[in-house]
């Protein structure tokens, strides 16, 4: 290619004129030290660039190398348990070229070239395969098998196979027209992966976490949103969903939060074991971590990275949670370059096109029927962290993803402050596909499910309709009725919505236990509101042993949970006839 003739820097943007022959999207290689970057606009003879490393020593007549790429993630065996940058570029194997100080324009495969698969062919010469046709399987870790896919463009009859031990870039399938497959693909990260077709969000995903579950569930394919302010515990709260929630595979994203908490996610993610297998929790894991002192540009990226890794899991039949904390750095990364591109902002600064490229993330989620295999499904559950300055959420970009998400958890300062956990506010937060997934509550649960959930609603309703009254005459000067509601919705905030992240117990709440529990909360409320209409007096009710017994009850190990449950239940029935007596 002819050299360009002009090469202005500024930031992470470089303008280069005459690149010949450029296409949008090329990923081109900047200045000496070959630093990746990407073409993000045409005009003329001028292209710009957003690179993806600090520019920092460019200067005019650096030269800049066509690639004639997109910018793409490779996708393989190996990806499990991987620790990338926004780029997919392993960290580990940059540590260990480049210790903790990491030169600019390092490159390095995503994938081990090196390491050895089993690969067990799935199909025999002469089959007719296409997209999406499943060609053979590697054991990946202990709980996933990697299946390899056709390509895209790619169809024909098998000519030869190869089992056995191969690296990624071995050709393992032969066509017969020549065309030659190995286990390793590229795809171009801001292109969504094909499916075969949509399916309706039915299927709750279970997180454990019975403030989410109970009330405002997320579907197996669907996007929540999670808001709040700084320490309201945005990260805790996905952290946990990484660790509980029923998923095949985690795809955890740390887009542009500060370096000691990237550090700590990582250090303690690479611990953890899998409570639903006990294995270790990286087995079924891919982290990406890109910090708020990398380059904005990357942090643009890394969003497009983790979803497509996560599509190309989803065809494989699993089910993908994706976590993104927070969408609001990576708001501020299409900030900072459309700035540079001198484009006209929007509302804060923000481009005028922050809605639609929001939109373009979130509809990759989904639960769908696999290209190539109509009778497999797989699904992408996104769950976007939002953290808008001073909790301020009429911002843009919790606006916006509002529009996009199907659940909202609303993260509430008052209740972070009151160590409340998780400090979801029940009356901002919302599921809009409850509705659709009620009959597998009913069919799953209990068939008094929708009644019981509707009916600690109004509990906690009851409760926001006292409280200005308490602020102006205290719950002491309120009649025995008005005071019986207030502690029927202090049991449920404190002894079933709130939880703790670390207690081996309570961290984790299958469905089933959440079900029992709240049966019980429920019935005792009901008895308790009954005695009081019939004049038992609430300072009699509330200085028994048995509220205590409740809120502690979330501690019981999960095989005394129903003895326990039994003695309670005994025990308060016990109680309010006797106090009935005595009036």
């Amino acid at each position: 290619m002819s050299s360009p003739e002009i090469i202005k820097v500024s930031g992470p943007t470089v303008q280069a004129g005459k690149i010949f022959g450029c296409f949008m999207g090329e990923v081109v290689l900047v200045g000496p030290g070959k630093l990746t970057g990407e073409i993000i606009r045409i005009e003329g003879d001028t292209a710009m660039v957003q690179v993806y490393e600090d520019t920092a020593g460019l200067k005019i007549g650096d030269p800049v190398e066509r690639t004639e790429e997109l910018l793409s993630v490779e996708l393989g065996p190996g990806l499990l348990g991987g620790i990338f940058d926004g780029i997919q570029r392993s960290l580990s194997t940059l540590a260990d070229q480049w210790g903790d100080f990491i030169e600019r324009g390092a490159r390095v495969p995503s994938l081990d070239r090196e390491k050895k698969w089993d690969f067990q062919p799935l199909v025999k010469s002469g089959a007719q395969v296409e997209y999406g046709a499943v060609l053979g399987t590697v054991q990946e870790s202990e709980g996933i098998v990697h299946k390899i896919m056709v390509p895209k463009d790619v169809r024909g009859t098998v000519d030869t196979v190869s089992g056995g031990p191969h690296t990624v870039d071995d050709t393992v399938v032969v066509l017969r027209d020549g065309t030659e497959i190995s286990m390793r693909q590229n795809w171009n990260i801001r292109v969504p992966r094909p499916r075969s077709a949509r399916l309706p969000l039915k299927i709750p995903m279970i997180t454990g976490q019975r403030v989410v579950d109970s009330l405002f569930p997320i579907a197996e394919g669907g996007a929540a949103v999670i808001p709040g302010g700084f320490g309201s515990g945005k990260t805790v709260l996905e952290q946990t969903i990484a660790k509980y929630a029923e998923a095949d595979v985690i795809i955890y994203i740390g887009c542009g939060e500060r370096g000691n908490e990237m550090a700590d996610t990582l250090h303690q993610m690479t611990k953890l074991k899998d409570p639903h297998t006990g294995l270790p929790l990286m087995c079924r894991t891919i982290l990406i971590a890109n910090t708020s002192n990398m380059p904005v540009a990357a942090r643009e990226a890394c969003i497009y990275t983790g979803i497509t890794i996560g599509e190309y899991y989803r065809d494989m039949g699993y089910r993908i949670t994706m976590l993104a904390d927070s969408t609001s750095r990576w708001a501020e990364a299409l900030r900072e370059i459309s700035s540079r591109l001198e484009e006209i902002p929007g509302e804060e600064g923000y481009p005028t096109y922050l809605s639609s490229r929001l939109g373009t993330f979130y509809e990759r989620a989904g639960r769908a029927r696999i290209a190539g295999r109509p009778k497999e499904t797989g699904s992408i559950t996104v769950v976007g962290a939002v953290s808008p300055p001073g909790g301020d959420f009429s911002e843009p970009v919790t606006q916006a993803s509002l529009r996009m998400a199907s659940t909202f958890w609303g993260l509430d300062y008052e209740l972070a402050h009151q160590r409340h956990f998780p400090a979801i506010n029940w009356r901002s937060s919302f599921s809009l596909t409850y509705e659709r997934m009620m009959p597998w509550f009913k069919e799953k649960v209990s068939k008094n499910w929708q009644e019981m959930i509707r009916e600690t609603h109004l509990i906690l309703q009851r409760e926001e309709e006292l409280s200005e009254v308490v602020k102006i005459v205290g719950a002491d000067s309120m009649e025995d009725r008005e005071r019986a509601d207030l502690e029927a919705a202090r049991l449920i905030r404190e002894g079933y919505l709130r939880q703790s992240a670390v207690h081996p117990t309570d961290a984790y709440c299958s469905i089933k236990r959440q079900e029992r529990m709240l049966f019980l909360f429920l019935d005792y409320i009901n008895r308790m509101l009954e005695a009081v209409d019939r004049g038992v007096l609430v300072d009699t009710i509330q200085e028994s042993p048995i509220t205590e017994r409740l809120l502690r009850l979330k501690e019981t190990a999960e095989d005394k949970l129903e003895q326990e449950m039994e003695e309670l239940k005994m025990y308060y029935s016990n109680f309010f006839k006797a106090r009935l007596r005595e009036g």
